[in-house]
């Protein structure tokens, strides 16, 4: 039998289901409907001393003893409704029902009590003993109440591995039985700990005795030899060590942080009831599937005897097991995103997908913080990357063809706006669509835009799933496509500058439609399903043109890209926004689609592409694996970064021959 966690109590309720008699005057009582009525009256009120006037007990004995059922329940109330009462000479018997509110978070225990009667020289008076309470209750024995808690459920990858790794806690606690005063002592513990004596109070008085009550849990790093010394130094006080699973082995932001100690402050934090000893999702999946991986723990009221070893169970309410929460994730690849990412000069994020289903593999933040959730949540410019969706647009409008000239010259002016290409070149001979694409030819894009128009730039978008209707458990941005009337907005968009926002996972998705042909919704939970997919499937020649471009643009421009046995697909560019200089790689090898964003200073050298060292990084440990290393809630430590390479030093883009 677990004891019981704390919870917070209200004052018994004043108001009784019985109209109260007028029994002014009186110094005996009439018939046995009144004694049961005033006595039940009185009780239900929390005038015990009144109520024990209505019995032929000891009156301090009585008055004590009601007192003590309160206590030793932890009500929040207690009601009473009037039963049958028969009635033999001087004799009688009447029962009555209780409802007995075991407090916030507990059951409401209902049960039906008998109170046996004589009538004498004082009229009819109640035969006291402890069955009055309840009639399994003999005397010497109390009630109590036992709150087993589950174990909390795990959070897992694909593949059954663990995501939540169990921290060492301890359990300052009481034996109740073995404390001189149980409110001073409680109360010392209380401001020795910075809590709140009340509460505390409240469960050790409604406890076993003889079983120890954890009433405030820390972890050890919080836990040193002068706190375990001077809580050692009151009376009744234990501790103990136990493990629970609290820290995320792996990406914080999603799978999130959990509750359970002294330095939460739950009851602040979170709504809900919650107690001592339970453990609270506060973020991501924690906190998302509170209840499937907490469960409900099972209470039982029970009888303890003299020795104060449990003699019955009176009731009982069956909790809810916890369970475990099946995850999309790949712990391996999840590792290598954050290895990956590991040295990044700001923030940094990388997300990688399933091509064929959109199952989440990865995502990782540089910061290591349960907070940062921009992988999923943030609005990003995608500056050149997002030549992959113009060039869909620019095929499915017929403004080109995948063997059509598309000029590259190294400025175009459009509307009142200049565009110039990322490295000042251009390309010679008659360059087509995917050259384009593999060499970021910018200008080339915006040549074509008012051919294409807006409308058709967001609707390839949208079947790319960028700006579509999708979601996770988690917060999500599915990107914006807004894409004014004129045709320097039309050539902006085409080239992922205005009125275009992605997020790392909105890119990584549409990567993964590319290598798929169909674009597929989100799966982070396998219970949950994935989100909706687009409607219809890509054309596959116009796909082949981007794919082209893409592994070109990867054997061209960042070969270092290029690492394991599968090729690989990409486009890296930089954008700027609100003053930072944003690093890109989005591609896919294999069926592994991904993007990398890092957040990069203006002022640091131009000549370091952070998102394709990164891109590098994360399909060598696909690849290659990540050593293990001791893993916390903060980050993990990795190897660094390899050395950084600069992908806007375009070839073919000098005048001269084509290449």
């Amino acid at each position: 039998m677990s004891p019981r966690p704390l919870g917070r109590r209200i004052a018994a309720a004043g108001s009784g289901l019985f109209v109260a008699l007028s029994l002014a005057a009186c110094t005996t009582h009439p018939s046995p409907e009144v004694a049961v009525r005033s006595f039940l009256l009185s009780w239900q009120d929390g005038d015990h001393a009144r109520a024990a006037g209505f019995t032929n007990g000891d009156q301090a004995e009585v008055e004590a003893a009601l007192a003590d059922v309160h206590d030793q329940l932890d009500l929040a109330s207690v009601r009473f409704d009037l039963g049958t009462i028969t009635r033999d000479g001087d004799q009688a018997l009447a029962e009555f029902e209780v409802s007995a509110d075991l407090g916030i978070g507990d059951p409401v225990w209902n049960y039906t009590g008998r109170m046996p009667l004589t009538d004498g020289p004082q009229g009819w008076l109640i035969d006291w003993s402890s069955s009055v309470v309840h009639p399994d209750l003999d005397d010497g024995e109390r009630l109590a109440v036992s709150y087993e808690l589950e174990e909390r459920g795990q959070i897992f990858d694909r593949s059954g591995e663990p995501l939540v790794a169990a921290d060492s806690v301890t359990a300052f606690g009481v034996l109740p039985a073995e404390m001189d005063d149980k409110e001073e002592g409680v109360t010392e513990l209380a401001e020795l700990l910075d809590e709140d004596p009340d509460p505390l109070l409240n469960r050790v008085r409604s406890a076993p005795p003889e079983q120890f009550q954890p009433l405030v849990l820390m972890r050890d790093s919080s836990v040193d030899g002068t706190l375990l010394s001077e809580a050692g130094k009151i009376a009744g006080v234990q501790t103990e060590e136990i493990e629970i699973n609290l820290s995320p082995r792996v990406s914080p932001f999603l799978v999130g942080e959990v509750a359970g100690t002294a330095e939460h402050r739950v009851s602040s934090r979170v709504a809900g009831s919650y107690q001592a000893g339970d453990t609270v999702g506060l973020s991501g999946l924690q906190n998302l599937f509170q209840h499937e991986l907490a469960g409900n723990a099972t209470t039982q009221v029970v009888t303890l005897g003299e020795d104060g070893e449990q003699t019955a169970v009176l009731e009982s309410w069956e909790g809810v097991r916890s369970g475990g929460i099946e995850t999309t994730l790949d712990l391996n690849v999840q590792r290598a995103a954050e290895s990956a990412l590991e040295g990044m000069p700001g923030d940094g994020y990388l997300v990688a997908v399933d091509t064929a289903s959109g199952e989440v593999l990865a995502a990782a933040n540089a910061s290591g913080q349960a907070t940062d959730d921009a992988a999923f949540t943030g609005a990003y410019s995608p500056g050149g990357t997002f030549t992959m969706v113009s060039a869909l647009a620019a095929l499915e409008s017929g403004a080109v063809t995948s063997d059509s000239p598309m000029p590259c010259d190294y400025q175009s002016e459009v509307g009142d706006r200049t565009f110039t290409n990322p490295s000042g070149g251009f390309l010679a001979g008659d360059p087509d669509l995917a050259r384009n694409l593999a060499f970021l030819c910018t200008v080339g894009f915006v040549d074509v835009a008012s051919e294409v128009g807006a409308e058709q730039i967001q609707d390839s978008a949208a079947r790319l799933g960028l700006g579509a209707d999708w979601q996770l458990p988690l917060p999500t941005s599915t990107g914006t496509v807004e894409v004014g009337s004129g045709d320097a907005d039309a050539a902006a968009a085409m080239i992922g500058e205005d009125g275009v926002e992605v997020s790392p996972l909105g890119m990584a998705l549409a990567a993964a439609a590319i290598a798929d042909g169909s674009w597929n919704g989100p799966t982070l939970v396998r219970e949950e399903g994935p989100s909706p997919a687009t409607e219809g499937s890509l054309d596959e020649a116009h796909l082949e043109v981007i794919r082209e471009g893409l592994r070109e643009a990867v054997t061209n421009r960042f070969p270092e890209v290029g690492v394991g046995e599968e090729p690989v697909y990409g486009q890296a560019a930089r954008a700027e926004q609100d003053d930072t200089s944003l690093h890109w790689f989005v591609g896919y090898q294999g069926d592994i689609a991904f993007a990398v964003l890092a957040e990069v200073d203006p002022e640091m050298t131009m000549w370091q592409q952070y998102a394709v060292t990164a891109a590098t990084g994360f399909l060598n440990g696909v690849a290659h694996g990540v050593p293990e290393t001791e893993e916390t809630v903060e980050g993990q430590q990795q190897p660094p970064l390899g050395e950084a390479v600069n992908p806007d030093s375009l070839p073919g883009t000098e005048a001269g021959p084509d290449h």
